[in-house]
């Protein structure tokens, strides 16, 4: 209803079971999502912060009043002004009408009354008619028709996910393809590998970054798997799955319509009780997008020790410098894009629980907590997708290698002796090792003062080729006659 009089132009009064509100006329949400703002005022992240979510809200309500015009359930024109509402909200133009907390009570009632309130009052004015004429688009009666929060909110809240995974599948796939250009350029560069921060055999840093890229496209293959769990909607299912107020074929009509305007593969739940009080897929991605940041922490952490120093560290790679790294200590640089990324996963993986314990909570037929578990995974995959393009840009794609240092450290070290055990045995490799160690000098000087191989079989062992790839006995590409050594070829 609106006011009369002088207020009429700024101000309307809109009514519920508990009275009366008056509502700012700017405002195209009514009394619901004013009492909601009220009640919630927990969060700055707002439903319009996520445009996915938006989006989402508004293809199913476009959907549903789509459906239920063909079913002669509301009228054709207040479906056709429907339609042109959400399409006009997915321009950008209400995001800041979304205005409740991604955090609230209700199992997401709130947001579902707020995007009902829009869309009436945008479709309102589509008809050349004032806000809070709902004698004509009624928020319930026509926007939520046929509709209950507890399908609205999950449905919508997948369908978001869904298209928030493509840009972070993007961006996964972009820091695969730096790593993997970087494993191309390194291909050459001879170093150490470690396990246990120890010494250990030889490798390629080629190989040590061709790792990291096979790492996270395996993570983007299984985070396809869980985005196929959010496919499946319990659109329909009304109130508690069993689709009461609904017409019969009412969840294929959505489900078919839904496909139609998202260009998504969505389908209806087999079992739409089950699915209207079933978290699990929410729990799956959850455990993936950990599963990920975990990962992906485990590699920054490989590059903040690998450019550490950078004298009195590793110093084997060097880092983009991208900002002053103290306000006390000149020159100094810090490895501050890893370092973010860390956070982030360090984020991810207390989100985790928190979602694992919402999703526990769920009593009966409905899980009254999904709206944390939407403000976190719908933050962390924002978070990671744009951790992931910052790592990329500013940090992979700058990454240089200390060459010559690299390859000292190879032919100083005394690990490369595991390269000769096949041809001197264990025991003897062993003692060389302990003995290279004890007087400071290298594997190869004593092998060949000790003529226990021969100048040419030494320096044919120790190929950057065959320290890095497997041989087999019979082609082993080393002799272990003896010479008289003339120089150690270390």
């Amino acid at each position: 209803m609106t006011t009369h009089g002088p207020a009429a132009s700024s101000t309307r009064i809109e009514a519920d079971l508990l009275g009366e509100v008056r509502i700012d006329n700017r405002q195209y949400w009514g009394i619901n999502t004013a009492r909601a703002l009220e009640n919630f005022p927990i969060t700055s992240k707002k439903v319009g912060h996520y445009h996915q979510f938006v989006d989402a809200l508004s293809y199913i309500k476009q959907a549903a009043a789509t459906v239920n015009a063909a079913q002669g359930l509301i009228p054709a024109d207040v479906a056709e002004a429907i339609n042109a509402a959400c399409a006009r909200i997915r321009t950008r133009e209400f995001d800041d009408q979304f205005t409740v907390g991604t955090i609230q009570g209700g199992a997401g009632t709130s947001t579902n009354m707020n995007a009902n309130e829009v869309i009436a009052n945008v479709a309102l004015e589509e008809l050349g008619l004032p806000k809070g004429s709902y004698e004509v688009v009624d928020p319930h009666n026509h926007v939520n028709c046929c509709q209950s929060t507890n399908d609205v909110y999950p449905s919508a809240i997948k369908i978001a996910l869904l298209f928030m995974l493509d840009d972070l599948s993007a961006a996964l796939r972009h820091t695969a393809d730096a790593f993997a250009a970087k494993a191309e350029q390194f291909a050459d560069v001879l170093k150490l590998g470690r396990t246990q921060l120890q010494d250990a055999v030889p490798m390629t840093l080629g190989q040590e970054f061709g790792t990291y890229a096979v790492m996270i496209r395996n993570d983007d293959a299984v985070l396809a798997a869980a985005r196929k769990l959010l496919t499946e909607l319990n659109i329909g299912g009304t109130a508690i799955g069993t689709g009461i107020n609904t017409p019969a074929g009412y969840a294929p009509a959505m489900i078919t319509e839904l496909n139609r305007l998202t260009g998504l593969e969505l389908s209806d739940s087999a079992n739409l009780v089950e699915a209207t009080q079933d978290v699990g897929g929410f729990v799956q991605l959850s455990g993936v997008m950990k599963r990920i940041a975990v990962k992906i922490s485990k590699i920054c952490n490989d590059l903040r020790l690998l450019s550490s120093g950078p004298r009195a560290g590793l110093g084997e790679i060097n880092l983009p410098a991208v900002q002053a790294g103290s306000s006390i200590m000149p020159g100094k640089v810090n490895p501050v894009i890893p370092e973010m990324v860390n956070q982030v996963a360090f984020e991810i993986v207390g989100h985790d629980v928190t979602i694992s314990m919402a999703a526990e909570a769920g009593q009966l037929q409905l899980n009254a907590f999904e709206p944390i578990i939407a403000h976190l995974l719908f933050e962390e995959i924002r978070h990671l997708q744009r951790a992931m393009v910052v790592f990329t840009d500013r940090c992979i794609t700058g990454i240089t290698a200390n060459a010559e240092t690299l390859r000292e450290e190879v032919w100083r070290s005394v690990s490369i002796v595991t390269a000769l055990s096949p041809a001197l045995g264990y025991a003897t490799a062993t003692r060389v090792a302990q003995q290279a160690l004890a007087e400071k000098r290298t594997v190869g000087e004593i092998i060949l003062e000790e003529h226990l191989l021969d100048k040419d079989a030494l320096a044919s062992a120790l190929a950057p080729e065959h320290l890095i790839h497997p041989w087999t006995p019979r082609t082993a590409p080393f002799r272990t006659t003896a010479r008289t050594p003339d120089e150690d070829p270390a």
